[in-house]
């Protein structure tokens, strides 16, 4: 065994490595698992924090997720994965209902699964979301305007946060970067972030489907505190981790 107390590049590393398998670390772990203080870990993590490779956190730190790009790179990465939660997802929807999709290549296959019978309302701030439902005949739909993002494939600014306040949602299905138990749901851009807060305010239950990397990690914005979300549809393999994780008794996860 390396003597970490001796070697801190090597500890550093070994710390990295931690924060890229399990997506974070608790202080009192890393100290008994080097053989240093607490206090040498706290320094480290500071270090790390400054790298940008870590969000320091109450007795540890939780990994700093890289951005995933724009949209268009978004919609080719972990396909399989999407469709099986957004099916997951577009099962919790009831007829009749107002729901909002947010912009996202997660929340856009969601439209490949939804009941050609179903009669629902839809808001979008997502051209490719609207479009995609015009071949769903039952399906209202209406499209927030102003400016579009590329980042997120959907107008996030101040005329669709204007629109959005005079809707309500039976359901609100959100898009994320990122999620831990103590950030929450997370996102890179701050407009796109702002506009999600807004749309959650406007629903009677939120529901976020995430792929398996997101979790747990950090990006820059807040978008929602744990306890704002109902429903979180994950992976069956980070199922019972997540739930362990995320110690919140407001939340329901459901594993696909």
């Amino acid at each position: 065994m390396l003597d970490y107390a001796a070697l801190p590049d090597q500890r550093q590393d070994f710390i990295r490595q931690k924060l890229r398998h399990e997506g974070r670390v608790v202080c009192t772990e890393l100290a008994r698992e080097t053989g240093v203080s607490e206090h040498t870990i706290r320094r480290d993590l500071h270090e790390l924090s400054r790298e940008g490779i870590c969000r320091k956190v109450y007795g540890g730190a939780v990994l700093l997720l890289p951005d995933a790009g724009n949209l268009s790179l978004r919609k080719e990465q972990h396909l399989s994965e999407k469709d099986i939660i957004a099916q997951k997802c577009a099962s919790l929807i009831k007829n009749e209902s107002c729901i909002f999709i947010d912009a996202g290549s997660t929340n856009l296959a969601i439209t490949k699964f939804l009941s050609a019978e179903l009669a629902i309302t839809v808001v979008t701030n997502a051209p490719d979301v609207a479009a995609a439902l015009l071949k769903h005949s039952n399906a209202e739909v209406i499209m927030l305007g102003g400016r579009i993002q590329h980042g997120s494939g959907g107008c996030v600014g101040n005329t669709a946060i204007t629109q959005l306040k005079n809707i309500m949602f039976n359901q609100a299905f959100i898009g994320g970067c990122a999620m831990s138990t103590e950030a929450g749901l997370t996102g890179f851009d701050f407009d796109d972030c702002e506009f999600k807060k807004a749309a959650i305010a406007q629903s009677d239950q939120v529901i976020v489907g995430l792929t398996s990397e997101k979790i747990p990690g950090v990006a820059r914005f807040s978008v929602a505190r744990c306890e704002e979300i109902d429903i979180l549809v994950i992976e069956g393999k980070r199922a019972e981790e997540t739930s362990i994780n995320l110690l919140s008794e407001h939340i329901t996860i459901l594993s696909v």
